[in-house]
């Protein structure tokens, strides 16, 4: 065990603490994945990790109306507000995501002299090698985390698999632990899609389900949501959180039909409660203008809302149905698109981003399924095609999955509840997302995009060339000449998308210019093809002629 706890203070701590040992002075207390450490007194948490003041206070009355609470983070340098929120049996809490290593101090401020000017300090640290920091946008249509790392995005959508069984839940982090996706989409609220077999066991405000009392939170049901967002933060997933959706049929339970006082309550509540997670991404809808009863105006209000909340500025975005939201205006952060279409070409699925001049997500480009609704009849094959067509114009794309066992049609399907995945495409995506990670940290952007989109990389440096359906079996080298000089030499590999192998071409490709629009290889080499479809080629520069 001593050993064990030297391992951790060096750790979290590094040489300057680590050196005194001072093992009897360490009381070691965890905040879920996040532990913060006692050494000489002094709280320790990780950048980026959480820091949470627990504070005992008045239970009378209602304190979800009736008691304000915040705190004053501090290094000197940078000061940030953070609200409190109250969960239950008279206790408080305020937590904090600290984003610089450093000392920090705090204040509270409140209006119950209970909860008022109570002061602490801490340490923030180096963080631990899987802990890279929130995402935000990068190079106007990228994604990266706060330390610099690229985050390459590969995500899924399950919407309502944290209102399962307890085995199911498990079983769905079990699935996503072994799975290519790092970001997962999923609802705040219940849908009343399947309740009949498998109702769901918690509901957001006090009272009965189909009678709720708007004026209480119930705390219980935020702790196991966000219990689940910190399992998806240890295993380095990020959590698209759906805020509101439509599928409360028939306003059974009155969750998608909320007065609007009370839904701005609900988002700051909720974004007191999460904003201290790294992984948190906010989604304010899913098919957003299926919700009848909301303006244009209304869905402003609420974006406004959450970015007003959120001291730490996370991702935001919101998705369509029929008609698609203004993504130019600036509290979005990123376009979520549900446009199956967009993507079956790289021609078509570039545009979107000239459109909003930010980054793309197809979070739903239909689904790989057996369903009879035909959102659900992707072939496996078919929805990597599409990953494929999205990835070289340098936007992202989305995966699920609806896929009903023929002896079994109630048996639960990965989109609406979780558990297992069953199709074809994600170890093709795992295959994929290794292709990403060896691309250009600063993303795959269209190289030729009004004449031959199906060719993206950085130019001069890195392209991949994807050829979708065509069958083909051969290819000239050529390249666009941006970013070229006479003289260069690449390296052509030749990819399988769906047979998942990556083939060397024998020899060196030096190129030399051919009129205006291409650099062919000094001998008009070729590249053999097997004439199939799904094919790629990866070509990276291995030598600059200057």
């Amino acid at each position: 065990m001593e050993a064990l706890i030297k391992q951790f203070v060096g750790q979290f701590v590094g040489k300057k603490i680590g050196i005194l040992f001072c093992l009897i002075l360490i009381n070691i207390t965890p905040l879920r994945a996040t532990p913060i450490t006692q050494v000489d007194g002094v709280d320790v948490v990780e950048q980026w990790g959480i820091f949470e003041v627990a504070l005992d206070g008045p239970s009378d009355g209602n304190p979800f109306l009736d008691v304000q609470l915040s705190a004053q983070f501090t290094n000197g340098v940078i000061t940030t507000n953070v609200d409190g929120f109250y969960d239950g049996a008279g206790k408080y809490k305020i937590r904090f995501m600290p984003q610089h290593t450093g000392q920090w101090r705090f204040i509270t401020q409140s209006n119950r002299w209970s909860l008022t000017a109570k002061k602490g300090n801490f340490e923030a640290v180096v963080p631990t090698k899987d802990n890279h920091g929130p995402v935000g946008v990068v190079n106007t249509f990228h994604f990266a985390y706060a330390d610099g790392t690229p985050f390459k995005q590969i995500g899924t959508t399950s919407y309502t698999w944290t209102h399962r069984p307890a085995e199911v839940e498990q079983q769905t982090l079990d699935t996503l632990a072994n799975s290519p996706f790092n970001k997962l989409r999923f609802c705040v609220f219940p849908q009343t899609h399947g309740i009949e077999t498998m109702p769901p066991q918690r509901f957001p405000f006090a009272g009965e389900p189909t009678k709720p009392d708007y004026s209480r939170f119930n705390p219980a049901f935020f702790q196991h949501l966000e219990n689940h967002v910190d399992n998806l933060r240890q295993l380095n997933i990020e959590a698209d959180l759906i805020l509101l959706q439509p599928y409360d049929d028939k306003h059974i339970w009155g969750l998608d039909n909320m007065p609007a006082e009370v839904e701005d309550r609900y988002l700051r509540y909720i974004v007191a409660r999460l904003a201290a997670y790294r992984n948190i991404w906010w989604s304010m809808a899913n098919e957003y203008d299926f919700l009848r009863t909301k303006t244009e105006a209304d869905w402003d209000r609420i974006f406004q809302v959450v970015q007003q909340a959120d001291p730490y500025d996370h991702l935001r975005s919101i998705h369509n149905g029929k008609k698609i939201y203004n993504n130019t205006k600036p509290w979005v952060t990123h376009a979520s698109i549900q446009n199956g279409f967009a993507v079956t070409n790289p021609g078509t699925a570039q545009l979107y981003r000239d459109v909003y001049n930010k980054p793309i997500v197809y979070d739903e480009v239909e689904y790989e399924g057996n369903h009879g609704s035909r959102w659900a009849q992707l072939s496996g094959k078919e929805l990597v095609h599409r990953f494929w067509s999205g990835t070289v114009v340098g936007t992202y794309v989305g995966h699920s999955e609806f896929l009903v066992e023929a002896n079994d049609p109630s048996s639960f399907v990965w989109l609406g509840q979780g558990g297992i995945l069953k199709g074809e495409s994600p170890v093709r995506l795992a295959f994929l997302r290794q292709i990403l990670e060896d691309s250009p940290a600063e993303g795959i952007e269209p190289i030729d995009k009004w004449w031959n989109p199906n060719i993206g990389g950085q130019a001069g440096e890195y392209y991949l060339i994807y050829f979708g359906h065509e069958r083909l079996n051969q290819w000239q080298f050529a390249l666009p000449p941006v970013g070229l000089t006479e003289g260069d030499e690449f390296k052509v590999e030749v990819i399988d998308t769906w047979n998942m192998t990556i083939e060397p071409v024998a020899g060196v490709f030096k190129v030399k210019r051919d009129g205006r629009y291409h650099f062919r290889d000094i001998n008009n080499k070729q590249v053999k093809l097997p004439k199939k479809t799904g094919l790629a080629l990866r070509i990276k520069r291995i030598s600059n002629a200057n």
